[in-house]
């Protein structure tokens, strides 16, 4: 696997916090979030399922510049930044 970091929530502890990957290989976003709760779960499922090996996950509204990096590298791997 050919993780590349590409950012963590600009408010952080540094210990346990959002952070968002790309996946080069799998050309995949990954997250790592804040669980949801049971109640946002349950919106989640008014639209449809949720397989056991999905997850539902937060990631606050400051990290849209680094989800958008984090997209900008799967679109364009060719561009370093």
């Amino acid at each position: 696997m050919a993780l590349r970091f590409i950012g963590i929530d600009p408010d952080t502890d540094e210990k346990n916090c959002p952070r968002v990957w790309v996946d080069e290989e799998k050309k995949e976003l990954v997250f790592q979030g804040w669980k949801a709760c049971e109640e946002l779960e349950g919106e989640v499922r008014s639209t449809g399922p949720l397989p056991d090996y999905e997850a539902v996950v937060r990631i606050p509204a400051r990290m849209v510049h680094i989800l958008r990096e984090a997209c900008d590298a799967i679109e364009h791997p060719d561009v370093v930044r």
